[in-house]
């Protein structure tokens, strides 16, 4: 028989590999299902400059209260211009406002606390992209801006100015956002320095733009200085020069701050007044049979701290139920409160009267208002809010566009006031002299005015309407809000760190009384001095808080700070400035759609060259 055997010497080796190719072919399975998800990964995290422009928008959001990074918004600038660097055209609008946006809904994120359902989403949305077209326009115009001219290497004396020019092209917008539909001047970006007072001193000259100036070039600064780094990586040095002029100019701001910090503050008495903070919640104000219990809620916070010596009491925004001058029972329990304690009154309510414009024989105007109450139980002033809340109090071009209502949860609207008004309280035995702390008749003293001016809601953080506020005769100025449509979150604190730029530019403390905070009361400087807390610690709950506030003596009137004299003269500057940047880029344009003019720039074109061994041409640089 046939021997019968294996012959190992003509083994296929293939067969060894058979798993190894089953692996493999695992692996193409598996890559083939994944391809889009990998190829998703790959346009976001390095083709496509939206991911990095949401981190650049998130990082801006991180610079005021909520997370409360103030370093944030010296960088933030930098990023966005970072994430849309070397891109053209709708590109570069679409980076930015994707970066504005993600900026917004983080900064916004306390409208989704308003107690209503539908409404505050669509507010959210609607709003925060709305407010993402100006950081969209601002990076578009200063890519641009750096695109004219040398782009390849510009010169020192360029970048500078393009740094200056993005300045002032941010201040620019938000010299328009606080006008632009009644205005929304929220989270300025100098107003995340709110904390540093040194470096806010600025804002008695310039107004809070002035501090979004510096922060924003010094941005652009460190952007520049980047790009020198990455560019002559071998010169260790070489980003120093674009931070010298700028961080000069910053430490010339602080000894600014420092000096007029510590100029001595002259001779004051003390006011004692009473802030009463209900915490009462939205739904109960909405709710019609809730008003007696939250009204009663009012009055006996007010009574207990009749238990402290006070000459002033303030009531927040939307703390009576009724209209004072119209419910006979609402106007005598608070006359009456004010004439048996002996005590002044400022208080926020609703007030009505016939409309200026009829269309109708019974149409009305209804106003969001204060009133001053004397120690006799009279009513002798009113001021009605002169700027509304836009969707919050009034609903635009209503008249012409009658489905806009449906986008409010709000079924009428408020007038808003024409004119501002003082009110002016008599000084009255005892003042409270600050030399001593101790209780001193007025003598001959008593019977001359304080005068101060009340801003209701959020016209604390218009600075072009709060200077109007301020005379020479202005004592300090009053801020009545109620916050509580946003519950307890960031909102307050936002509000209050833009309300403080308010007394630094007027060199007028400011005093703040509100539904559930932030109550507390500013010095002329801008330093918080006091903030009002419940037992728990927090900023929100309901309480009482007695505080002296300095006024200066009889007949010694307020010189004015530059920027209470003189306006935003640097925020119209910057508009100026800006608008003929606008104007010369659409002239440049222009040119270069008629083909009478070609930017210098660097075009790699094949030239044919001497043949050379393995080389039949060369990309070299020509200019066009």
């Amino acid at each position: 028989m046939p021997s019968v055997g294996l012959n190992l010497s003509n083994h296929d080796e293939s067969c060894d590999r058979g798993p190894v190719a089953l692996r493999a072919l695992a692996f193409h399975f598996h890559s083939a299902k994944l391809a889009p998800l990998k190829n998703l990964l790959r346009f976001l995290l390095l083709e496509s400059r939206y991911l990095p422009a949401i981190g650049a928008g998130l990082a801006l959001a991180a610079a005021f209260p909520g997370i409360g990074l103030p370093g944030a918004a010296w960088i933030a600038p930098a990023l966005m211009l970072a994430c849309a660097h070397g891109r053209n055209g709708g590109e570069v609008f679409r980076i930015g406002f994707v970066a504005g946006l993600a900026g917004w809904l983080a900064q916004l994120q306390w409208l989704l606390r308003i107690p209503a359902v539908g409404y505050p989403i669509l507010g959210w949305l609607a709003l925060s992209a709305f407010l993402a077209l100006y950081h969209a326009a601002w990076v578009w115009l200063v890519v641009r801006l750096n695109q004219c001219g040398s782009r390849d290497m510009p010169t020192w004396v360029q970048r500078t100015i393009w740094a200056l020019a993005g300045a002032a092209a941010w201040v620019a917008s938000e010299m328009i956002r606080a006008r632009l539909l009644t205005g929304f001047p929220w989270n300025f970006i100098g107003a995340s320095q709110f904390r540093i007072t040194p470096l806010i001193q600025i804002a008695s000259v310039t107004g809070v733009y002035g501090v979004s100036f510096a922060v924003v070039w010094m941005s652009l600064a460190l952007f520049n200085a980047v790009r020198e780094l990455l560019r002559r990586p071998t010169q260790r040095h070489a980003w120093l020069g674009e931070l010298l002029l700028p961080g000069a100019t910053i430490i010339c701001l602080l000894v600014f701050g420092f000096a007029r910090l510590r100029e001595p503050a002259g001779a004051a008495e003390m006011l004692r007044v009473t802030f009463i903070q209900p915490s009462i919640p939205q739904k109960m104000i909405w709710a019609s049979g809730e008003d007696s219990s939250w009204f009663q809620r009012v009055l006996d916070l007010s009574q207990n701290a009749m238990t402290n010596d006070t000459d002033l009491v303030l009531w927040p925004e939307a703390a009576v139920p009724k209209m004072i001058r119209y419910d006979d029972d609402v106007r005598a329990v608070i006359t009456g409160f004010a004439r048996s304690n002996a005590i002044w009154m400022i208080i926020g309510s609703d007030d009505a009267e016939p409309a200026r414009r009829p269309t109708k024989s019974d149409d009305t105007d209804y106003f969001n208002a204060s009133f001053l109450i004397n120690p006799k139980g009279e009513i002798v002033e009113r001021y009605c809010k002169r700027n509304l809340v836009i969707f919050g109090e009034y609903i635009p071009l209503v008249r012409w566009l009658p489905f806009v209502k449906w986008f409010t949860p709000i079924t009428g609207g408020f007038t808003p006031g024409d004119r501002v008004t003082q009110f002016e309280m008599e000084r009255r035995s005892p003042t409270w002299r600050a030399s001593t702390g101790d209780e001193r008749r007025a003598g001959p003293e008593t019977g001359a005015p304080i005068r101060t001016a009340v801003l209701i809601c959020f016209e604390d953080m218009f600075p072009h309407l709060a200077r109007e506020y301020v005379g020479p005769d202005t004592q300090f100025l009053v801020n009545l809000t109620n916050d509580g449509w946003f519950g307890e979150g960031a909102e307050q604190w936002q509000h209050a760190g833009g309300a403080v730029f308010r007394a630094v530019e007027n060199d007028v403390p400011l005093l703040r009384c509100c539904n559930n905070g932030l109550t507390c009361w500013v010095d002329s400087r801008g330093r918080v001095q006091q903030i009002f807390r419940d037992k728990a610690g927090g900023i929100h709950g309901a309480g009482v808080m007695t505080e002296p506030i300095p006024v200066r003596p009889p007949g010694e009137t307020h010189p004015g700070t530059f920027y209470n004299r003189h306006g935003d003269w640097f925020g119209w500057a910057c508009v100026i400035v800006t608008g003929m940047m606008v104007l010369g880029e659409w002239f440049r344009r222009r040119r270069i759609v008629a083909g009478t003019w070609q930017p210098a720039q660097c075009i790699a074109r094949s030239v044919p060259q001497p043949e050379e061994p393995g080389c039949a041409g060369k990309n070299i640089c020509v200019r066009a």
